[in-house]
């Protein structure tokens, strides 16, 4: 797993594009600051730009760089969520725009185990985390899965053994300022 990390991060530092098996599905990912690399996710998807794409951090006390204001709820949920659950919080700073919806919320998920975790940790940056198929395919939940329409597009594939048990995309909950929590996603 070293090895895949380390080439990885530097095809992240040069605004490339990875598929990577996250704590949900596989995804398809590149660095979640660089307005550049984040185009190229869009043009590898067939994705329209009104739709924002979810951000990957690997620790909870990062939110603040990316996040203006946090709901106090917003930590209740993190402290007592059991599953993967991604949270649209309200005033993004610091993205690119593409990654900020048309309210100015960004879509965030905390990976706590397993190679995004570590990916995210030894890269410092957060990455973007959208499912590694064509808009409007089915979600890969094995690397197998993937197209080679996808696979074709991105700069790298990690080479890692896929564990397809339960693996499902993230439930989606969005937090207002005041407290309100909107479900998304189950």
């Amino acid at each position: 797993m070293k090895e895949e990390i380390e080439i990885a991060i530097e095809v992240l530092e040069n605004k490339g594009t990875i598929v990577y098996p996250t704590d949900t599905i596989w995804g398809l990912g590149c660095d979640a600051t660089s307005e550049e690399a984040v185009e190229k996710i869009f043009k590898v998807k067939g994705r329209s730009k009104e739709k924002s794409l979810i951000i990957l951090l690997d620790d909870d006390r990062k939110l603040n760089k990316y996040v203006k204001n946090i709901p106090e709820v917003a930590w209740d949920v993190l402290d007592h969520v059991d599953k993967p659950i991604t949270i649209v919080y309200p005033e993004a700073v610091n993205l690119p725009k593409q990654l900020v919806a048309e309210d100015g919320s960004v879509a965030i998920r905390i990976i706590k185990e397993g190679f995004a975790h570590q990916l995210i940790r030894k890269f410092k940056k957060p990455i973007v985390s959208t499912s590694a198929n064509i808009s409007g395919e089915p979600s890969p939940k094995n690397r197998e899965d993937i197209s080679d329409n996808v696979l074709k597009k991105v700069n790298h594939v990690v080479n890692l053994p896929s564990n397809s048990k339960n693996r499902k995309s993230s439930s989606i909950i969005k937090l207002q300022i005041d407290g309100q929590i909107e479900i998304i996603r189950k």
